[in-house]
């Protein structure tokens, strides 16, 4: 086992090395087409060169590359106190194989189908546990998952609990049965309660957002990305208004939407730049590919989401109704709005088409989990059902969790040393500080 004081990555208070290994893509073909996948590790000065067990940091998704750390600071800052933290790029995000239209170009829309199949949350822990052997001569290590990684955690109880010490899951319980279409019920509940909030705290964002939807729908506005911007894209906002400083975020960017200028009202340069930052599907296309699938086990999503949609009729934008945003929802119009999501539109399309998805999850395994698992469950959490979480956690064994209404989803991004520190006390039994 290589230390990490001989890499040559330093960033404040930290220590880097970078790991790449290659992996089969299907592991039902293990000697067939590989995939490179991403790891950096990451240790104190002062721990360095002792021996100490790795944490792996699932993260959030999916689709999405691990934590970029600048600095010791939050879950990281607490973790490296015991552990060499383990940041994984899952397969096809970050510097793992990455995927996108221009990766996959050179596939048919068949093709594209095919290869995508194999990543979700069922290979991901293949790979984690090939990298567990590689890496640490077979030693167990902890495991944290946000979100998605969440949902990675009860992948990895279920598939591989020999290889773990202790788990740990944040904003990130999912259903372990029900189908996608429950999911969506509950959740467009919570967006809207979400929306409500919104509008109650920032008391002139109705008026601002009304008057830009109304300038979109007599005026071309078109995006930094070169998409014209539409009501619903303008509604997808929505993802952040369920974050720690989201609702903020969103609300100021209102604010400087439209200006006044020598030729009229105007949509403002800057509005269109930001927009763009504060929604990833250009840039992150499993998410908006393999979200739904998340849920599925030998059922088809197809496209649940907008299915849902038609139950809520509130969400189906009226100029003399009150105006309001979409949550972590995907729609097969992306597919047709979004530059980068156009050339993947069949293949998504028979994603959401696709009934053979593996299961996910053993639940007699997790019944008689023994690895020590805390969670911190969220209750006002906009993403995940906390009736659904709790529901989960009946049924898996050795789970202890804690409730609070302190964080929004993204609670570990703003507060993660004291979120850490405290699912670490409670997995081992500790008096709380």
């Amino acid at each position: 086992m290589n230390s990490a004081c001989s890499a040559q990555l330093t960033f404040a208070g930290m220590i880097a090395r970078k790991h790449y290994f290659s992996l089969p893509l299907d592991y039902q073909r293990p000697d067939g087409e590989k995939i490179s996948v991403f790891a950096r590790e990451i240790s104190s000065p002062d721990n360095c060169d002792k021996d100490l067990p790795f944490i792996v940091f699932f993260q959030g998704g999916p689709g999405f590359g691990a934590v970029r750390p600048a600095a010791n600071g939050g879950w990281i800052k607490r973790a490296l106190q015991e552990y060499r933290v383990l940041l994984l790029d899952q397969r096809g995000t970050g510097l793992s194989t990455p995927v996108n239209f221009a990766s996959l170009s050179h596939l048919t829309s068949d093709e594209q189908t095919q290869y995508l199949s194999h990543f979700r949350a069922d290979n991901i822990i293949r790979d984690a546990e090939a990298i567990r052997q590689q890496l640490t001569d077979n030693q167990k290590w902890t495991i944290l998952g946000q979100s998605f990684g969440g949902f990675c955690v009860l992948k990895y109880l279920s598939d591989a609990p020999e290889g773990l010490a202790e788990a740990y899951i944040t904003g990130g319980i999912p259903s372990l049965t029900r189908h996608a279409d429950e999911v969506y019920q509950a959740t467009y509940k919570r967006v809207l309660a979400k929306n409500q909030d919104f509008f109650s705290r920032f008391t002139d964002a109705q008026t601002l957002v009304k008057s830009l939807a109304s300038h979109i729908e007599s005026n071309e506005v078109i995006l930094a990305t070169g998409e014209r911007l539409t009501i619903e894209m303008l509604q997808l906002l929505g993802i952040n208004i369920g974050m720690e400083q989201g609702p903020e975020s969103v609300y100021y960017l209102l604010e400087q939407a439209l200006i006044d200028t020598p030729s009229g009202t105007q949509v403002n340069p800057l509005f269109l730049a930001h927009f763009c930052q504060l929604l990833d599907f250009n840039t992150n296309p499993i998410f908006a590919l393999l979200h739904e699938s998340i849920y599925c086990q030998n059922t088809a999503s197809n496209w649940a989401a907008h299915r849902v949609r038609n139950e809520f009729a509130e969400f189906n934008y009226q100029a003399d109704k009150p105006f309001l945003f979409t949550g972590e929802m995907v729609y097969p119009w992306m597919f047709e709005q979004f530059n980068n999501l156009k050339p993947l539109k069949q293949a998504a399309d028979a994603l959401a088409q696709k009934q053979d998805w593996p299961m996910l999850y053993d639940l007699d395994k997790l019944a008689t989990n023994k690895v020590p698992v805390t969670a911190a469950i969220y209750s006002e959490d906009m993403f995940v059902e906390m009736r659904y979480s709790l529901e989960t956690a009946t049924q898996v064994g050795n789970l202890k969790y804690w409730v609070t209404s302190e964080y929004e989803h993204n609670g570990i991004r703003m507060d993660g040393e004291h979120i850490l520190d405290r699912l670490i006390t409670i997995n081992r039994g500790e008096k709380l500080r």
